[in-house]
């Protein structure tokens, strides 16, 4: 499994716009692209991490190069100011579900 994790520092100001925009449209835009088999969003002191999950590499670099330019330019369309974006990728290596 791979985790495409993306990081938002966002102003106070504008925190609940950008976290409203991305459960509404930013995230069905991004599961739509049929690169992710699943997302979740976390909330910490004026910070949103999505973690969107490929089950391959391939299928997340069909996303970064199919789709990502345009999602970018969505966001910063959206947001043009108020939010710093990080970006990672990390391959999980072993998961340990509950017994």
């Amino acid at each position: 499994m791979i985790h495409y994790e993306v990081t938002l520092e966002c102003s106070a100001a504008i925190a609940p716009d950008v976290e409203r925009w991305m459960r509404a449209a930013h995230i069905p835009d991004m599961l739509a692209t049929g690169c992710f088999s699943a997302v979740h969003l976390d909330r910490a002191d004026g910070r949103l991490r999505t973690v969107y999950e490929a089950a391959t590499q391939q299928r997340l670099d069909r996303y970064l190069d199919e789709y990502a330019a345009g999602m970018r330019d969505a966001f910063r369309q959206q947001f043009p100011d108020g939010v710093g974006v990080s970006r990672e990728v990390w391959e999980q290596v072993q998961a340990w579900p509950q017994p």
